[in-house]
C-alpha cells in the first residue's frame, strides 16, 4: 500500500495536520503579533487539547482546562505559605492528590501539577511574591487561551470537513 493510499484511506493524519497549522497560525497572530508575547505556551496546549476526533478533542479539552484550574489554584495556595525551593515538590504532590482522588478526571490529569510548577516557578524566579504570582497567572492564561482557540479550531475543522467516527473513509 503506498502513502497516497493511506491518505485516501484515512483523512485523520491530514486533519490534524491542518488543525494545527490553522490553530498555531491564529495563535502566533494573536500572541505573538497583537499581546506581543511569546505564543509558544499558547501552542504547546493548543496541540495537547487538539484532535481530529472532535469527541477526543473536547475530553481533552475539558479535562485540561479542570486540571489547570485545580493546579493553578493549588499553585497559588502554596505561593501564598511563603517563598521556600520545597513548595515545589509538595505542591506538585498535593496537586497530583487533589486530582486523582477528588476531581478524579483521568483525561490530562498530569496537567494538574505541570500548572502548579508553572505558577509556583513564577514566583520563586521573581523577587517579590506579587510579581511572581502574576507571571504564574499570565502563563497560566496563556495556557488556556490555547486550549481554547485549539477546540475552536477543532470544532470548525469538523464542521467544514467532517470526519467519519471511525476515523477511516475506505469502505464504510
Amino acid at each position: 500500500m503506498s502513502i497516497f493510499d493511506r491518505f485516501r484511506e484515512d483523512a485523520r493524519g491530514i486533519h490534524y495536520a491542518a488543525n494545527i497549522f490553522i490553530a498555531t497560525t491564529v495563535l502566533w497572530i494573536l500572541v505573538e503579533e497583537v499581546a506581543d508575547e511569546n505564543p509558544i505556551w499558547a501552542i504547546s496546549s493548543m496541540v495537547a487539547t487538539s484532535d481530529p476526533m472532535m469527541k477526543q478533542a473536547l475530553l481533552s479539552f475539558r479535562g485540561r482546562i479542570i486540571n489547570t484550574l485545580l493546579g493553578c489554584a493549588t499553585g497559588v495556595v502554596f505561593l501564598a505559605l511563603g517563598r521556600t525551593a520545597w513548595k515545589l515538590p509538595f505542591a506538585m504532590a498535593a496537586t497530583v492528590l487533589l486530582s486523582s482522588y477528588v476531581v478524579r478526571m483521568p483525561t490530562m490529569w498530569r496537567q494538574a501539577p505541570i500548572t502548579a510548577a508553572i505558577v509556583i516557578a513564577g514566583g520563586l524566579a521573581h523577587h517579590d511574591k506579587l510579581s511572581g504570582f502574576e507571571a504564574g497567572l499570565h502563563r497560566v492564561a496563556e495556557v488556556l487561551f490555547g486550549c481554547v482557540v485549539g477546540i475552536a479550531v477543532a470544532w470548525l475543522l469538523s464542521r467544514v470537513w467532517p470526519l467519519p467516527e471511525s476515523g477511516s473513509t475506505a469502505g464504510k
